[in-house]
């Protein structure tokens, strides 16, 4: 079975070669550009602080199954780190939405590198307590 997924926008950040692991270890901000073929889509996502980011790796080589973390020197199998090079190289993150101006999010907390190519946006649903 062949699956293919055709990019929804571009994510624009800092990140030239390299980004942090995770979002909570950024405060960069970054801009999220929507094809405006899918502007009607972001109706009513300006209600959310935090979004879901859904991407592929477009710069990830090969890779192996069993590897060492950049923050840890422990051999762990691919599915326990967050590194890009996976089976399939998809991403995802979860940012903070700052403001959206037509088809451009603006976001804070961005772990991506620049030029990311965008396959999906969601929600983030925070429980209410």
């Amino acid at each position: 079975m062949e699956i293919i997924y055709k990019p929804i926008g571009v994510i624009h950040t800092p990140y030239k070669k390299e980004a942090p692991p995770q979002p909570f270890y950024s405060e960069a901000e970054g801009i999220v550009e929507l094809y405006e073929e899918y502007r009607d889509g972001l109706i009513g996502l300006e209600k959310f602080s935090r979004i879901v980011l859904i991407y592929h790796f477009h710069l990830s080589k090969d890779y192996k199954l069993l590897i060492k973390p950049r923050l840890n020197n422990e051999l762990r199998g691919v599915f326990a780190t967050c590194s890009p090079n996976r089976p399939n190289g998809i991403g995802i993150s979860v940012v903070k939405l700052q403001k959206i101006e037509g088809v451009k999010l603006y976001v804070k907390n961005v772990d991506i590198l620049d030029e990311t190519p965008l396959l999906d946006i969601k929600p983030y649903l925070e429980k209410k307590e």
